[in-house]
């Protein structure tokens, strides 16, 4: 099915979203016919630039890690922002988050009236067009039901959870906070890690059963609070707060990691089991930068700041064939560059227009030579901004200015700004630029204050 530029513009300029001119993805058609790929696109929630194995953490991951191992692994990717609700929302755009209401919530937590609007494109919305089987399983975060939900934005089966954070055990009052098949709240739950790991696997054999190509997005919760392993029923029942200020451990970060690469695991084993291990394109990611108990050396700072430690994570991607095994990358990336890369792997007819303002990655991925990029960043919360280009940072945090040069100091220690101070004009003037292409900040808007509080359903 073609998409016209005009019907994709509408629909985005309707939604209130198109705010300046975007780059827009144009895909020759495939050279010969060939089967779609599919498409398993794994995101954790809060994990640290350094919290696997291959990325230099103690911590034992073989399974998350063997998707590097046999594919590529990515050294300057980074999340839409420091927090999952604006991730969440480059992510399924493919455009700055900033154009969109929602994405001015950083993150969606007090204003349930606020959410994605249907009418916005999607990357699933396109891949569904595209003839892809849409799933998401896990976390959405980018509004409740029924006004607003996955199922309302391109995707044609859900089970997970509309809001951001969940206890992994215990079914709350709040449906939006519950787990859910659809639009079908569950009584009760295994641990959450283990039921989107087994829903997962579900969903693959079923696609391989009835022979369509499968986009699916596995959004899993861990390791985000509240720090419950396995076997920590105990400490759920006994929870006063889902924030869990007053609980965890490395030792139990560590479990809840374990959880996690096994649930990866069984995954892996299921696009095998299925056949499909040559003809699936596996990514695994995070939302943001880790929180807590987390790693994030080299870099330094966390979620809920534009340093790198709040904004780069790491990034893996297996797909036999097409993918040099044990490969390594330092193309910079970024959530929203996932949109054109899967339509691209899609084989978009001629005349297909997906606007976005992220880039296809898919060279890159196969082989080839990594190319310069300009990104941007701003964050509510203690004023913060930030721009990259090439191997150069602007970054504002409150009223301290800063530039730095990542390629010799990807701990942000060393401020050229006096030393380079027409390029740090330069960067700060291109940020300021940008940022008047975007949505103003609305009074009412929630950002999190890493040094204050943040809202019940976080």
């Amino acid at each position: 099915m073609t998409i016209s530029r005009r019907t994709v513009l509408g629909g985005a300029l309707g939604a209130g979203a198109m705010l300046a001119a975007p780059n827009a993805l144009r895909a020759a058609p495939p050279a010969a016919p060939a089967a779609k790929p599919n498409i398993v696109y794994i995101m954790a929630d809060d994990m640290g630039y350094g919290d696997l194995g291959s990325y230099g953490r103690v911590y034992d991951t073989p399974n998350i890690d063997r998707i590097g191992q046999e594919g590529v692994l990515l050294t300057q990717a980074y999340a839409n922002s420091c927090v999952c609700t604006a991730t969440r929302v480059g992510l399924v755009t493919g455009r700055y988050q900033n154009r969109f209401r929602v994405g001015q919530e950083e993150p969606l937590g007090f204003n349930s009236n606020v959410g994605l609007d249907p009418a916005v494109p999607t990357m699933p919305a396109y891949l569904r067009r595209l003839g892809y089987r849409t799933v998401l399983v896990g976390k959405w975060h980018v509004g409740d039901g029924p006004r607003y939900g996955p199922l309302k934005s391109g995707y044609e089966r859900f089970f997970g959870l509309y809001s951001g954070g969940k206890d992994y055990f215990v079914q709350p009052d709040n449906p939006a906070m519950a787990l859910r098949d659809g639009d079908k709240v569950l009584d009760t739950h295994r641990y959450l890690t283990d039921e989107l790991g087994d829903r997962a696997v579900r969903e693959i054999r079923e696609a391989a059963a009835d022979g369509a190509p499968l986009f699916m997005s596995l959004h899993f919760t861990a390791p985000h609070w509240p720090w419950e392993g396995p076997e920590d029923r105990a400490v759920a029942e006994s929870l006063t707060s889902i924030l869990h200020e007053d609980g965890g451990s490395i030792a139990t970060f560590q479990k809840m990691l374990t959880s996690l690469d096994g649930n990866v695991g069984k995954v892996l084993q299921a696009i095998a089991d299925a056949g499909q291990i040559e003809n699936t394109l596996v990514v695994f990611t995070s939302d943001n930068g880790g929180e807590r108990f987390s790693n994030v050396w080299p870099l330094t700072g966390m979620k809920g700041e534009l340093l790198e430690g709040g904004i780069r994570v790491p990034l893996l991607a297996r797909w036999p064939g097409r993918i040099t095994p044990g490969s390594r990358s330092d193309q910079v990336a970024i959530s929203m560059d996932w949109m054109p890369t899967f339509i691209e792997m899609a084989g978009a007819p001629a005349g297909f227009d997906a606007p976005t303002d992220g880039r296809s990655i898919l060279p890159q991925l196969t082989g080839g030579a990594s190319v310069p990029r300009k990104l941007f960043w701003m964050y509510k919360a203690n004023n913060q901004a930030a721009h990259r280009d090439g191997d150069w940072k602007y970054l504002r945090l409150g009223d301290h200015e800063h530039l730095f040069n990542l390629a010799q100091d990807e701990h942000e220690r060393a401020n050229l700004a006096r030393r380079e101070k027409d390029r740090f004009e330069a960067m700060k003037a291109a940020h300021a630029q940008w940022a008047s292409t975007m949505l103003p900040y609305p009074e009412d808007s929630y950002s999190w204050d890493i040094h204050g509080q943040v809202p019940d359903r976080y």
